[in-house]
C-alpha cells in the first residue's frame, strides 16, 4: 500500500519480526538441535564432547528394534488416544447438534457450555489427585458406591490393574477435552451459511438428515483441524499419565512423552535416546497428518481443478489448430 510515495509494507515486517525471532530461538533451533542429538552419543549429567556415531541411525534402531519400553509406550499412546478421542468426538458432535438445533432452542446455553468446558481449565495435578482419591483402595468413593449397589463384593484395586488403569487415564483425557471439542464444533456450525439450513427445512429434511447432509459436510475443515490437534495432543500426552500413576502399573500407562522424559532426566540421562524418540514421534505425527489431509481432502475441488486444466489444454489445442489452419 503506497500513499504519497511512502511504503507501509515495511511496518508489517517490523510487527511480525518479534514473533519470527521468538520462533527461531525457542522453536526451530530446539527442534533442529534435538534432531542433531539423536545422531550422537550425548548422555550423562555432564555430557562429554558430543560426537556423531559411526552408525548415525544407531539410536533410532535401538529404540525401534531393541527397546521394549519404547514399543510399549507407543502402543499405550495409541490405545489411550483412540479410547478417549472416539467418544470425545461423538459426544462433541451430539452436543453440537443439540445446542445448534433450531427445533430444541436450548435455554441457558451459556451456562451449559461453561460447565461442560470447565474440566479443560482445571490443572492436571488437581485432576490427578481427584481421581486418585476417587479410585482409592480399599476405601474410596467408587469402591464404596459399587459395594452399596451390590456390583462388587470386596474392594477392587483399580489402579493396580493394567486395563482399568489405562481405561481411567483414557476417561480423564476424554473428560478434560470433550468440552473443548464441542466449543470448536459449535463455532464451526455458527460459520455455516444459514441459507443452507433454510433450504433443507423448505425441502422437508428432518433434523437428523439436515445434520448428516448439511452440517457434517460443511464441518469437514473444522473436523480435520480437530483430528490433527487431537492427534498431536494425544501423541504428546504427558501430564495425566505422569502425575496420576507415573506410567504404571507395569508400564500400562507409560506414554511416549513419559518415556522420553524418563530417558532424558532420570537414571543415566540418555539425551541421545530421548532425542531419537522425539524425532520418531515427529515423523509419525507428520505421516498421520498427511494421511488425514489426504483422506479428508476436498474431492470436488480436485475434480474442478482437473476439469479446468483439461479445458485450458483443449482451448490451447483448438487455438493452435486454428492458427495452423489459417
Amino acid at each position: 500500500m503506497r500513499r504519497k510515495g511512502v511504503s507501509y509494507a515495511k511496518y508489517g515486517y517490523l510487527f511480525s519480526l518479534p514473533f519470527v525471532l521468538a520462533f527461531l530461538v525457542f522453536s526451530l533451533y530446539p527442534v533442529l538441535y534435538t534432531a542433531f542429538i539423536g545422531f550422537t552419543d550425548m548422555k550423562g549429567i555432564l555430557p562429554k564432547p558430543v560426537q556423531i556415531l559411526d552408525d548415525p541411525f544407531k539410536n533410532f534402531k535401538d529404540l525401534i528394534f531393541d527397546n521394549v519400553s519404547f514399543r510399549t509406550s507407543l502402543s499405550n499412546t495409541f490405545i489411550i488416544w483412540i479410547a478417549n478421542f472416539v467418544p470425545q468426538i461423538l459426544l462433541g458432535l451430539l452436543l453440537t447438534a443439540w445446542f445448534t438445533s433450531r427445533r430444541f432452542k436450548v435455554r441457558g446455553q451459556g451456562t451449559f457450555k461453561i460447565l461442560l468446558y470447565m474440566p479443560n481449565i482445571i490443572t492436571a495435578s488437581t485432576i490427578a489427585v481427584l481421581f486418585n482419591s476417587l479410585f482409592a483402595y480399599p476405601m474410596g468413593p467408587v469402591n464404596s458406591l459399587l459395594e452399596m449397589m451390590g456390583i462388587i463384593d470386596s474392594p477392587v484395586y483399580f489402579l493396580q490393574d493394567k486395563t482399568t488403569a489405562r481405561g481411567i487415564v483414557a476417561f480423564i483425557q476424554f473428560w478434560m477435552w470433550y468440552g473443548n471439542t464441542m466449543i470448536i464444533l459449535i463455532a464451526g456450525v455458527m460459520g455455516i451459511n444459514p441459507t443452507l439450513f433454510e433450504a433443507a427445512a423448505i425441502d422437508g429434511a428432518s433434523g437428523f438428515q439436515t445434520f448428516m447432509r448439511v452440517t457434517l459436510p460443511s464441518l469437514k475443515t473444522i473436523l480435520l483441524y480437530t483430528l490433527i490437534t487431537s492427534m498431536v495432543g494425544g501423541l504428546q500426552m504427558f501430564d495425566i499419565p505422569q502425575l496420576f500413576l507415573y506410567g504404571g502399573p507395569d508400564n500400562a500407562t507409560l506414554t511416549t512423552s513419559v518415556f522420553i522424559y524418563g530417558q532424558a532426566f532420570k537414571g543415566s540421562y540418555m539425551y541421545n535416546s530421548a532425542a531419537a524418540a522425539s524425532m520418531i514421534m515427529f515423523v509419525i505425527a507428520a505421516i498421520l497428518a498427511a494421511i488425514l489431509f489426504y483422506l479428508m481432502r476436498d474431492r470436488d475441488a480436485g475434480k474442478f481443478r482437473k476439469a479446468q486444466r483439461k479445458t485450458k489444454k483443449a482451448n490451447k489445442a483448438a487455438a493452435k489448430g486454428g492458427t495452423l489452419h489459417g
